[in-house]
């Protein structure tokens, strides 16, 4: 019998110490290092004993570039945030809130898609997905479902019925006979993932996993694991919510600045193919404290509506608080409307929310903002139909923002019958809406409001 030896890993970041410390030198987390049982030279690996020859050394001139043919999984939303599909050979790994539809998601996509698909589950039993199969009123003749929690078991079965997708629900359930610690450890954790990607990079079979996440929202497990995957996604939303949001932390084959959005159905997860109309109240009454900013994500635009509130502090320090905004990019914008434009916020409170429960962090929204924030100061609602796209400086001028053209378009598609940008922004000579060039703060407030009210 091989000899068995023990180590100390911290569970938050995976690093491994010789001894007990009561802090993590890396993440400076306390009481996180655990002792662990290691065994090594028991079991070989299902990539040691599937080595290929040695790689040699190649000139980058000699390396030949093909167009790789990626899967369609027939979710536009799972494919836009992807970057059009999925890799063959590539590890994804889905993290999420527990109960926000992960599970749901990767059994959609597994029992829509044509070709042989192997889902493997070691938190469910086969009738519990058969019923969840149900609910979304999804079937499919090759899909294949497997309860299983021992990696080498579910290595051994997909090489036998060799599969064009596979998806592990979830990584911390998995073991490995390699490593004697118990699952969901941080060196069990690791050597699972690494036979995956033996597995995946040598069959060229892509491998989805889910994660579970720690309280902190980070995906739970040694930070090595998300830099081991291909692609790191996170499914997020509220569980009081419908809405879902599916976007890219990491992506070797694509743009992280995608976004996927999502309905929770009682059949399952219905894809928004246009979210702006999720992101604006549909209300006809005109309201102070609301703006309408035209963003873009990606390479998807979208129009979501800014609320405001601002009151009269309570107490001796003024509130500053946000939802789906940055609160540092609040300040400064109060801060420039107190010094460039001679507005007293000071000794106010103010409240800030994005609806649709999204974070976005595009500054074409400055400008919006700064609009709710001054209609609701003022109580005076912002004439319907007008919309922002701009970026604010710190001297108080409009600055320009990227691919405006797109923006006015979605705005002139949405309904909308003017658009306020940077007199510097460079647009087409051919607009559906009527766009108002202005340059500095002053001169948004004047347009809104009249010089009656300065």
């Amino acid at each position: 019998m091989a000899k068995s030896k023990t180590s100390f890993f911290c569970q938050s970041c995976g690093t491994q110490y010789a001894k007990w410390v009561g802090q993590c030198n890396s993440c400076k987390a306390w009481n996180t290092v655990v002792e662990e049982l290691i065994q090594t030279n028991t079991t070989v690996l299902w990539g040691s004993k599937n080595q290929v020859a040695a790689a040699h050394p190649v000139r980058v001139e000699d390396i030949t570039l093909s167009a790789e043919q990626r899967l369609d999984s027939l979710d536009e939303e799972f494919n836009r945030v992807l970057g059009g599909g999925i890799v063959p050979g590539s590890l994804v790994l889905i993290g999420g809130e527990p109960g926000v539809g992960k599970s749901t998601l990767m059994l959609q996509i597994a029992l829509s898609l044509p070709y042989k698909v192997l889902y493997v589950s070691g938190e469910e039993s086969l009738k519990q997905l058969k019923m969840r199969a149900e609910r979304i009123h999804a079937q499919s003749s090759q899909c294949y479902i497997l309860t299983e929690t021992h990696t080498e078991s579910i290595l051994k079965q997909a090489e036998t019925m060799a599969p064009d997708l596979v998806v592990i629900d979830s990584i911390q359930t998995l073991h490995t006979t390699s490593i004697e610690s118990s699952p969901g450890s941080v060196s069990q954790i690791r050597a699972c993932t690494a036979e995956l990607i033996q597995y995946a990079k040598h069959t060229h079979t892509p491998v989805l996993l889910i994660g579970h996440i720690t309280k902190d929202g980070s995906i739970a497990g040694p930070k090595i694991l998300e830099h081991m995957v291909d692609t790191v996604l996170q499914f997020e939303g509220d569980r009081h919510g419908v809405y879902r949001i599916l976007r890219a932390l990491k992506n070797r084959f694509g743009s992280t600045a995608e976004l996927g959005i999502y309905e929770m159905a009682g059949y399952g997860l219905r894809q928004v193919a246009n979210p702006s109309e999720i992101l604006m109240t549909q209300s006809t009454e005109a309201l102070s404290g609301t703006a309408i900013a035209a963003t873009v994500e990606g390479l998807r635009p979208l129009l979501v509506e800014i609320q405001a509130l601002v009151s009269s502090a309570v107490y001796g320090t003024p509130q500053r608080s946000t939802t789906g905004y940055n609160a540092k990019r609040l300040h400064m914008l109060l801060a420039v409307l107190e010094k460039r434009a001679g507005f007293k916020l000071a000794s106010k409170d103010v409240f800030l929310n994005i609806t649709g429960g999204i974070t976005l962090e595009d500054p074409a929204m400055d400008l919006a903002v700064i609009a709710a924030i001054l209609s609701s100061n003022l109580d005076i609602p912002i004439a319907p139909g007008i919309c922002f796209a701009a970026e604010v400086g710190l001297s108080g001028e409009i600055r320009p923002v990227q691919r405006i053209d797109q923006r006015i378009s979605e705005a002139a598609r949405l309904g909308f019958t003017s658009i306020v940008v940077s007199k510097h922004a460079t647009m087409g000579s051919q607009q559906k809406i009527k766009t108002i060039a202005v340059g500095k703060v002053e001169e948004v407030f004047r347009y809104l409001f009249g010089k009656n009210n300065e």
